[in-house]
């Protein structure tokens, strides 16, 4: 069926509808943002997610790692938008879009219905990469989603749980060993929460271990952390990172995860100067994926339905309106977009996969609808580049702030960054409770290291055959097995790479 103004079951747009539709996929920070947008427009709004809520992914390690309950940073999208929908002027739908028809101007969702748009945005956002190895997702899990986050919270909880139960020292090691595949600010957060909680949070909660006794290893390919902020505030980074108990290695590739470690190749330097490749296998089995980040497969299909171009990582590639060649009623926004910045409209930069870029654009592609609508030209997206940030645990952080239009930089880390990282992140949060019980949380976790968020469901009817395999792991194949160094490679941001892992990008 097609979505019609009146009825959502009719043709499409009638001569008797007078409002253009604008159909947004996602509400992610860009979906969100062009909802916003436009709810004062002429235009009838459509918005579909495949969840119900609006997710705040910049924390969305916190809820992984058992500092905050997931309501905190995640909202109904009904709830965000009921002001919109009270309007009488916007609809909610949850679903799963298949499929593009730009010939008709139609989407299709997974239950089949056809909904016509006058105006597409599509901001359907990012998911892992893998970098052509599917098969390792169930072993390293990624972090994208509330369900990722839960299932990394039980596999981390109950890895020390089966630690408790194992009496074989050799056998209980692998348990209290996490490795957290790629160094960007992803990874970089989890490894210094997951030291926390190793260190501080569980010391004093087990009988048989030490939670100290446990190794959280952040493996990075590139030469050094975070590889998008300067060398100075990397090196500070890796520094801070190690006093939390964190080892940071570089300068290897994965080659291959299973349910009882990562096998890796790493470049040594010999006494003669010259390089030698040998293998090694970490025993570990807790891995987390944070190096690899792909487009969502909606890029691919909005390309097989009109031929538009993606780069490497699966992203659309946009004219500088954020629309698509050939179809200037489809704007693509966020992370699924390949999009330069027109500041200088002679030397265009790319917009990095971060959340302040997917919010402008967002609100670039509803400025430029509303433009059309009045006859005018669309303008050119340009980025205003405010800095970046990631925390690395408490009182641990980095930060680059950039001034605009005084072309200046401002560097700092440690507590500043930390206090400050925590205000942008609070007043960024939607609506006054979760800004309230973050603050709250926060603030109790400070004062008494705790994380009371450490609930998780039943782990043997959720992953029978995946987290507790208590079975002897298979024998491993002659090469070094390493008690301290294992280390991943990575290829640039945005390309796919090889059979191994990469920096993630900042959020």
């Amino acid at each position: 069926m097609t979505l019609s103004t009146s009825s959502f079951s009719g043709t499409g747009s009638t001569p008797a509808q007078q409002k253009p539709r604008v159909v947004i996929i996602g509400c992610g920070f860009g979906g969100l943002e062009a909802a916003k947008a436009l709810s004062s427009a002429d235009v009838e709004i459509v918005v579909i997610d495949r969840t119900n809520h609006h997710l705040f992914q910049p924390l969305l390690y916190q809820v992984a790692t058992a500092g905050l309950p997931a309501p905190a940073i995640a909202g109904p999208i009904r709830h965000i938008l009921r002001k919109q929908i009270a309007r009488g002027n916007l609809t909610v739908l949850m679903g799963e879009v298949t499929s593009i028809d730009t010939a008709s101007d139609c989407i299709v969702l997974d239950g089949g219905e056809h909904i016509h748009y006058d105006h597409l945005i599509l901001a359907a956002g990012a998911t892992h990469s893998y970098f052509g190895r599917d098969d390792w997702a169930k072993y390293a899990p990624g972090l994208k989603t509330l369900g990722d986050a839960f299932t990394i919270r039980r596999r981390v909880l109950t890895a020390f749980e089966q630690a408790e139960r194992e009496t074989d020292p050799a056998k209980r090691e692998p348990w209290l060993t996490f490795a957290v595949v790629g160094a960007g600010p992803t990874g970089v957060e989890m490894a210094g929460t997951m030291a926390e909680i190793a260190q501080q949070t569980l010391s004093t909660e087990f009988r048989r271990i030490d939670s100290r006794m446990a190794r959280i290893i952040l493996l990075e390919g590139a030469p050094r952390v975070l590889g998008t902020f300067t060398e100075d505030l990397s090196k500070r980074a890796k520094e801070q990172l190690e006093m939390l108990g964190a080892e940071v290695l570089t300068g290897a590739k994965v080659t291959n995860i299973t349910a009882f470690g990562i096998h890796y190749d790493i470049h040594e330097t010999q006494a003669d100067g010259s390089t030698k490749t040998t293998s090694h296998f970490l025993p570990s089995r807790t891995v987390v994926w944070a190096a690899g980040v792909a487009a969502s497969p909606l890029g691919r299909a909005l390309a097989k339905s009109t031929g538009c171009q993606l780069d490497r990582a699966g992203r659309v590639i946009v004219q500088p309106d954020l629309t698509i060649p050939g179809h200037s009623n489809i704007y693509v926004v966020g992370d699924l977009a390949s999009a330069k910045s027109y500041l200088d409209p002679k030397h265009p930069t790319p917009v990095p996969g971060v959340s302040p870029g997917a919010k402008q654009m967002g609100r670039k592609a509803a400025f430029n609808i509303m433009r059309r609508m009045k006859g005018l030209e669309p303008q050119s997206f340009r980025y205003f580049d405010y800095g970046s940030m990631a925390t690395i645990g408490k009182r641990a952080a980095v930060a680059m702030l950039d001034i605009p239009f005084i072309n200046k930089q401002i560097k700092f880390s440690g507590f500043s960054a930390w206090l400050f990282w925590l205000f942008v992140h609070v007043y960024f949060l939607i609506g006054f409770r979760n800004r309230t019980v973050v603050m709250m949380d926060w603030a109790w976790a400070y004062f008494t290291s705790q994380r009371h968020a450490r609930v998780f469901p039943d782990p043997h009817a959720l992953e029978p055959n995946a987290m507790l395999v208590r079975v002897a792991p298979p024998p491993v194949p002659p090469v070094s097995v390493t008690a301290a160094t294992p280390v991943v490679t990575s290829a640039p941001s945005g390309a796919p790479g090889p059979a191994g892992a990469q920096p993630s990008p900042a959020r």
